[in-house]
């Protein structure tokens, strides 16, 4: 007789040894982990899906105004009058864990008032968002793992200062599924270019691909700026739903022999969402069917606030709308030198949109399920920064 070849079976996936073994026991686990809320559309998991929480919770949308550069707690929310005894002299304790050689203490040059019902004290730097002080929790019990912007951005927004982990609004978005399938459930907005770290402060780590951020380069105002190729002016829309169903049907038989493979759904959600964000998108960033009245509350009306404003009005839409996480930065707080001046400029240009936002989601009732975090990656020292001369020069280094 003839020999006949023995052809060795194809190693199992890791997905298929978990439904051989044990009776399938194994992905059961791994569905009700992965897919708490199962929806099965053309055979596939959508995990965009809104899902219940497992806790009663008020929050249903987060809006993360992202300070990039590590601004002065000491300056801003958390006074330090005892710096005052020791000006110009060395602190009465070891060096700090800085990047630099301790310098002198430095107390703030702003002065710090009580106010609201709460009395909490705030620098005279921010005088509009002072308004909303009664509307504001400040945590100053907050630190990084080690003085140094890198590390510490990712610590922020993935909560681990070296491991590839997923961000927060992945986690959220994760968890609850999204509000409005028209549109993306994470957006990440930052002007001219994207912060340190760039895209891994929104990254989706090991979590599906479909619960990554998207950017959105805000130094642009027009709609078609603000996202690339939104549009597609060269192909007419029944002739783009043709083709949609078409890739479709070929990534799902391409799917379906992979076993429902995760990076394969993804890539077929992020076309379908893509497609329908052509209409959804531009009337949510649409600000033109603003009142006049809005716009000057967030500061659209003034040269120095118009772009943050700009970012933070945009944010009240994205959240109106049903995104569930949204990230807005601002650059330029890394001051080691000529603290006052640079410090005074970058507050002012945030002061006025961030009251704006706390006023106009507390009027359409929105402040009740939409929580505004704001902070950045560290604060700075109580003292001086050792390389730079006296006089208007002065600034602090980074402090974990």
């Amino acid at each position: 007789m003839a020999n006949i070849p023995h052809i060795a079976p194809a190693p199992l996936s890791r997905r298929e040894m978990l439904e051989r073994c044990g009776m399938g026991y194994g992905a059961l686990a791994l569905a009700s982990m992965i897919a708490p809320a199962v929806s099965r559309a053309a055979g596939a998991i959508d995990p965009l899906l809104p899902k219940p929480a497992q806790f009663p919770v008020k929050a249903k949308h987060v809006i993360h105004l992202f300070m990039n550069g590590g601004q002065s707690h000491l300056d801003t929310w958390d006074p330090k009058p005892m710096l005052a005894k020791y000006t110009g002299k060395p602190l009465p304790m070891e060096n700090l864990a800085t990047e630099r050689k301790t310098g002198t203490a430095m107390p703030s040059s702003f002065k710090f008032t009580k106010h609201g019902q709460s009395g909490i004290e705030v620098s005279e730097i921010f005088p509009h968002v002072a308004k909303c002080v009664d509307d504001i929790a400040v945590i100053r019990s907050m630190h990084a793992d080690v003085p140094n912007h890198e590390a510490s951005l990712l610590l922020m927004n993935c909560g681990d200062a070296r491991q590839i982990r997923p961000s927060l609004g992945s986690w959220l978005c994760y968890g609850l599924g999204a509000d409005n399938q028209n549109l993306p459930a994470f957006v990440a907005m930052c002007p001219a270019g994207y912060p340190i770290q760039e895209t891994q402060n929104w990254q989706a780590g090991f979590l599906p691909g479909a619960f990554e951020g998207m950017y959105i380069d805000t130094q642009h105002v027009e709609v078609e700026k603000l996202i690339e190729n939104l549009r597609n002016d060269s192909v007419p829309l029944p002739r783009q739903q043709e083709q949609m169903r078409l890739l479709t049907s070929l990534n799902r038989r391409h799917e379906a022999a992979r076993h429902d493979d995760a990076a394969i759904e993804a890539r077929i959600r992020s076309f379908e969402l893509g497609f329908r964000m052509q209409s959804a998108v531009p009337d949510v960033m649409d600000i033109s069917k603003e009142s006049k009245a809005t716009r000057e509350l967030y500061g659209l009306d003034s040269r120095e606030t118009e772009q943050f404003g700009h970012q933070c009005l945009l944010a009240r839409r994205f959240a109106e709308a049903g995104v569930r996480f949204i990230e807005v930065s601002h650059n330029g707080w890394d001051q080691h030198a000529n603290l006052v001046n640079k410090l005074t400029s970058n507050c002012h240009e945030i002061d006025k949109p961030i009251a704006g936002l706390l006023t106009d989601l507390d009027q359409r009732g929105m402040l009740e399920d939409t929580l505004i975090v704001w902070g950045g990656e560290f604060g700075r020292s109580p003292f001086r920064e050792g390389r730079t001369a006296g006089g208007a020069v002065l600034g602090r280094d980074h402090h974990p």
